[in-house]
């Protein structure tokens, strides 16, 4: 059994990555570019609980976390853990692009 959930988590990962490195328009703009930046970020240190799509797997379902939880919450989470989440998994400019680029999610 746990053979398999760890084939499944490193198959999931490998398809996230391969679907983040993907094209995509990018405009130049700011905001363009950090949303991108958040995304990757989440991509790399999150996906492997919450999905790559944010609908949850062994960490809770985010895909609208916004609705009920403000950035600087979510920043906070990410910053000390909780539940089975270990803390500062990111830090510094990264924790703030993703926790803006989750809080705009509603």
């Amino acid at each position: 059994m746990k053979k398999k959930l760890l084939k499944m988590l490193l198959g999931t990962a490998l398809v996230m990555g391969l679907a983040a490195c993907g094209g995509g328009d990018d405009e130049g703009g700011k905001d363009t570019a950090s949303a991108g930046d958040a995304e990757k970020i989440y991509s790399q240190k999150c996906s492997s609980c919450h999905g790559g799509d944010l609908t949850g797997g062994m960490g809770p379902d985010l895909s609208a976390i916004g609705a009920s939880k403000s950035k600087d919450e979510i920043a906070g989470i990410i910053k000390n853990g909780q539940g089975g989440m270990p803390p500062n998994l990111i830090s510094g400019d990264d924790l703030d692009a993703v926790a803006d680029w989750l809080a705009a999610k509603k």
